[in-house]
């Protein structure tokens, strides 16, 4: 029996437009720029590839410049990862919020790789 996952959402500024910031999270091309080595996509199926090992993610719900959510294939049916754009009333700026599920034990690991990830992201927006 597996152990029930919790469920965590992170907050990262990013100074760029909704829509650009969602071309580089519901795309291949845009993934690929900072999510992983090599993404391909076939229908709603993902294929992100790192070191030569390949995860396949199936995108389950996305509105566009709004948000997109994934499942990765070892997810449970109530699991997922998600990409949602907002805007701050305060000061407008564009807040990347990432919703993931992750083992209890390892939910500051999953962390500090997702803030990894995102730096990788801003850079290459130039945000």
């Amino acid at each position: 029996m597996s152990k029930k996952k919790v469920m965590y959402t992170l907050e990262f500024p990013v100074r760029c437009s909704p829509t650009i910031l969602y071309e580089f999270l519901s795309t291949p091309v845009g993934l690929q720029e900072w999510f992983a080595d090599k993404v391909d996509q076939r229908d709603h199926t993902f294929y992100f590839s790192w070191n030569g090992a390949t995860d396949t993610a199936e995108v389950i719900d996305q509105f566009e410049n709004d948000y997109v959510r994934y499942r990765w294939d070892y997810y449970s049916d109530d699991e997922f990862f998600e990409f949602r754009i907002e805007q701050s009333p305060v000061t407008n700026e564009t807040i990347l919020k990432i919703t993931d599920f992750a083992d209890k034990a390892e939910l500051k690991d999953q962390e500090r790789l997702w803030n990894t990830q995102v730096s990788d992201l801003k850079h290459r927006i130039g945000s």
